[in-house]
């Protein structure tokens, strides 16, 4: 199992980050290239997973690539964006006061 097997999903990845996500720190280049690391970080993990074990997951900030044990002899292959904005504030939940400086 190699990279190259799971082509047709990277293209599709590329196709969608290129369409639909805006990106501040990775051109379709850059995480075409990301996704080949990814990728062969999944791959490892999944072959020497241990026993009982079904997955192999590789992640980064911006992508989430899952291979999961299926009925054929390839692994399905999930390959997710982890959407987030660097503009998005972190607010304290209600119930908690943030602590005042002396």
């Amino acid at each position: 199992m190699t990279v190259d097997t799971f082509k047709s999903e990277i293209s599709a990845a590329v196709k969608n980050y290129d369409r639909y996500v805006v990106c501040l720190h990775k051109t379709p280049d850059e995480f075409e290239a990301s996704l080949t690391s990814l990728l062969q970080k999944a791959i490892k993990a999944y072959e020497t997973r241990a026993a009982g074990m079904r997955h192999g997951i590789a992640l980064d900030k911006e992508v989430t690539i899952i291979l999961s044990q299926g009925d054929g002899e390839t692994p399905l292959c999930g390959i997710y964006f982890n959407l987030h904005s660097p503009y998005r504030k972190d607010s304290l939940p209600k119930t908690v006061q943030p602590l005042a400086e002396k």
